[in-house]
């Protein structure tokens, strides 16, 4: 790692104006800072080192200054300079260069950490208009950073770091991280008009730092919330994904949808505003979704189990009726239909299809555990046998979040652990004849005896010894010991048999007692 040193070590960040300034207006309003114990890693510093000894400017630009003065790990590196695409690709040994706006990827082999092994440097540009709302119709390559830095979406965004500490900050975007606060670089209708992601963006910044969004950025963002119909479902998933997945998913959804932005993303979930629900919920729809996304994000749910949360109430709405023999709102098939409705959505957003298929299916089953008349251990297989023992967790924790999202306090009641006992019970691996690594065919085979209990008990005393001795079960000791065991009297065996039949079911009993135990069930 880079320890970047500052001139004093009273302050954590120091004015500084460094001689030879290109940028003559911004010295009286200190645009240029020092910083001191700012850690980069050795990684990203050798780019930036090797664009420097051969005489180019470089300069750590973006989210990972953001983050570094706010002591958060970059999750991404980018570098500016003033090097042209050709020339940055020519520098290292190993580069790619496959889009239109000059960023070069410079991959650093044997590293480990995913952060680190892509490191994209982009030449100063400037950009054309944008008549798509998506992409600039022009790019040319600049020798200034300034210019680069004014076409940057937002101030704390528009930071540029040397090496050598140097930070150069024409938007205060310093001053807009202290105060916690997401503003765009000039007008913000200018930068929305110019790619209408950046709207989405703002709010997935907010929630992920736990920053507000100014006034007028707000404003903006109102007025052209439309625009983000324009965007491809691939760049409108991205940040969709980093709302749902970060710390405050819920209040993402609630700018999103103040802000006018979810209408034009996914409407559905709009219909659950002000839909009242029967008297098991203290919500509407609306309220109960955030809240049991809520909790997702508590947890630190997977993104598959936080957007089945998210969807698993998308069909109330459209299957809400009143019951005049209950006298109150019923909801029936709202499983099956909030499934459609959430593959539908998944596939406007273009999510993989393998996403689509787990995140439908806890959708269409999370209701499995609300109906006691149908928890069975042969319904509980059932269930596991159509979620997957691969996603049946994910579906106890998607019921979990959605008890919690009727304002109900209590996480874990009885009946709840109860149902993961019995998910526990039917998902272990049974003790049964069938682990061994030899069946009744070959037995018959080896023994010439004829198909009869003796075979049976044969097993049975097999079982036994494995489960004593796991070390046991091959091929070779079983069948030697099969032969010993099919020379006994025939009364002999059938005890022997018996006994073993007896101790696994002495020993099914107690692995069940165990689970039992551990979730605090009978």
């Amino acid at each position: 790692m880079i320890n970047l040193r500052a001139r004093s070590s009273k302050d954590r960040v120091l004015g500084f104006e460094p001689r030879g300034c290109r940028f003559e207006s911004c010295r009286a309003q200190k645009k240029f800072m020092r910083i001191e114990k700012i850690l980069i890693p050795k990684e990203i510093a050798q780019v930036a080192k090797t664009l420097e000894n051969k005489g180019f400017e470089a300069y750590l630009i973006g989210g990972c200054v953001r983050d570094l003065l706010i002591s958060r790990k970059p999750k991404d590196w980018d570098i500016t300079t003033n090097a042209t695409p050709e020339q940055i690709a020519t520098l290292f040994t190993n580069t790619f260069y496959e889009n239109e706006y000059g960023t070069v990827g410079v991959v650093n082999d044997g590293v480990e950490d995913e952060t680190l092994k892509v490191v994209e440097v982009t030449p100063y540009r400037l950009e054309g208009g944008y008549t798509d709302k998506r992409r600039p119709d022009s790019v040319v390559w600049s020798s200034k950073l300034e210019d680069d830095l004014k076409r940057r979406d937002f101030t704390i965004n528009a930071i540029a770091l040397t090496l050598s500490g140097k930070i150069v900050d024409l938007f205060d975007g310093q001053t807009d991280l202290k105060k916690k606060t997401i503003r765009t670089v000039g007008e913000p209708e200018a930068r929305f008009n110019e790619d209408a992601l950046r709207m989405l963006r703002a709010i997935r910044i907010a929630v992920e730092l736990d920053f507000t969004i100014d006034p007028a950025t707000q404003n903006a963002i109102a007025t052209n919330a439309k625009h983000i119909k324009l965007m491809a479902g691939e760049r409108i998933r991205e940040e969709f994904i980093r709302i749902v997945m970060s710390p405050r998913p819920q209040i993402g959804l609630i700018l999103s949808q103040k802000l006018g932005i979810l209408k034009h993303i996914a409407p559905e979930l709009e219909e659950g505003i002000g839909v009242a629900q029967n008297k098991a919920h203290s919500f509407d729809v609306f309220e109960h979704t955030l809240r049991t996304v809520e909790h997702a994000a508590k947890k630190g749910f997977s993104l598959e189990t936080r957007l089945a949360a998210l969807f698993h109430d998308i069909g109330k709405p459209a299957t809400r009726r009143w019951s005049e023999e209950k006298k109150d709102w019923t909801f029936y098939g709202h499983d099956m239909m909030g499934a459609k409705m959430a593959a539908k959505i998944m596939a406007r957003l273009a999510f993989p299809k393998k996403m689509i298929e787990t995140v439908t299916t806890l959708v269409r089953w999370h209701m499995f555990f609300s109906d006691t008349e149908q928890i069975t251990h042969s319904a509980v297989r059932r269930i596991v046998t159509r979620v997957g023992k691969e996603h049946i967790w994910d579906l106890m924790d998607v019921r979990t979040c959605d008890r919690i999202g009727t304002g109900r306090p209590k996480e874990s009641p009885y009946r709840l652990r109860k149902y993961h006992s019995m998910v526990d019970e039917v998902m272990r691996d049974p003790l049964s004849v069938g682990m061994l690594k030899i069946n009744g065919g070959r037995i018959l085979e080896i023994t010439k005896l004829v198909p009869g209990p003796s075979i049976g008990n044969i097993l049975h005393v097999l079982l036994e010894e494995v489960l004593d001795d796991p070390t046991r079960n091959t091929e070779e000791y079983l069948e030697k010991r099969a032969l010993e065991l099919a020379a006994l009297p025939e009364s002999e065996l059938a005890a022997v048999g018996e006994k073993a039949k007896q101790t696994k079911e002495k020993e099914e009993e107690m692995t069940l007692k165990e689970i039992r135990k551990k979730h605090w069930v009978s």
